[in-house]
């Protein structure tokens, strides 16, 4: 298992010294308004918020930082679908451990498609073995969306690696989470490092992982149990049928 202390990716700096203003996008976003640092201090990181609170943002600013093609995909990845990425990047100084990882993923759902799609054109225009052996030797676009998903994680992520991930839960079954985590487990154990942006309790639930909650107020720690993922949740299974009550207007 990694080190803490040798964790490729250890700190992210927000250089504000340099930023243009913080009234405009996306520095006026919460994630990013106040931000001075982030230490990642485990092999798990979750970046959790409500839609908006800029957690997409800022992890995709972190991937570009790193080398990620903005859509996703390996650092080998060159495509562009259309330059809807944030300027965000270039005010990011990320700070890198001594070791360098040996492979590395930038998954996005959003722009998974594109990823898939460009697999698929680059296997049909080159020579050699293809490039969707590599995802499980089928192409992603012949599975459903959530199989496409499952077979990148099992299969292209190879361990030693940074994984840098956005809401890799969207096309996932809950039962299907739970094997994610157990996944994510496989390649902790083969010295990985992971930053997850994502709503998901299940996955949120992986034990010793740092989580931060983006809100109104800033960036800050916080534990599963406090977090509005874990909360509303819990409240709805425990006591659906008040909560129900409460979304339909049923209550007296």
């Amino acid at each position: 298992m990694l080190d803490p202390r040798s964790l490729y990716l250890r700190n992210m700096v927000l250089k504000r010294e340099e930023v243009p203003s913080f009234r405009t996008y996306p520095f006026n976003l919460p994630a990013v308004h106040d931000l001075a640092s982030l230490s990642f201090r485990k092999p798990v990181t979750f970046i959790v918020g409500e839609n908006g609170s800029g957690k997409s943002t800022l992890l995709e600013a972190m991937a570009i930082a790193w080398g990620f093609n903005p859509e996703g995909g390996t650092k080998n990845f060159a495509f562009e679908t259309m330059a809807s990425h944030s300027e965000l990047h270039r005010y990011l100084r990320l700070v890198r451990g001594a070791v360098r990882p040996k492979d590395g993923f930038f998954f996005r759902a959003e722009s998974y498609y594109n990823v898939a799609t460009t697999i698929d054109k680059l296997d049909m225009e080159r020579g050699g073995p293809p490039i969707k052996a590599s995802y499980g030797g089928k192409s992603l676009h012949e599975q459903s969306h959530g199989e496409s998903f499952f077979a990148t994680f099992m299969h292209r992520f190879g361990g030693k690696g940074l994984y840098l991930m956005d809401e890799p839960e969207a096309a996932l079954s809950p039962l299907k989470q739970m094997s994610m985590l157990t996944r994510i487990h496989q390649l902790v154990k083969q010295n990985s490092q992971f930053v997850i942006a994502t709503h998901s309790p299940i996955l949120m639930s992986y034990p010793h992982a740092e989580i931060w909650l983006l809100d109104e107020s800033g960036l800050r720690e916080v534990e599963l149990e406090d977090t509005e993922h874990y909360i509303i949740t819990r409240k709805m299974m425990n006591d659906r049928e008040k909560m129900l009550d409460i979304l339909l207007g049923e209550e007296q």
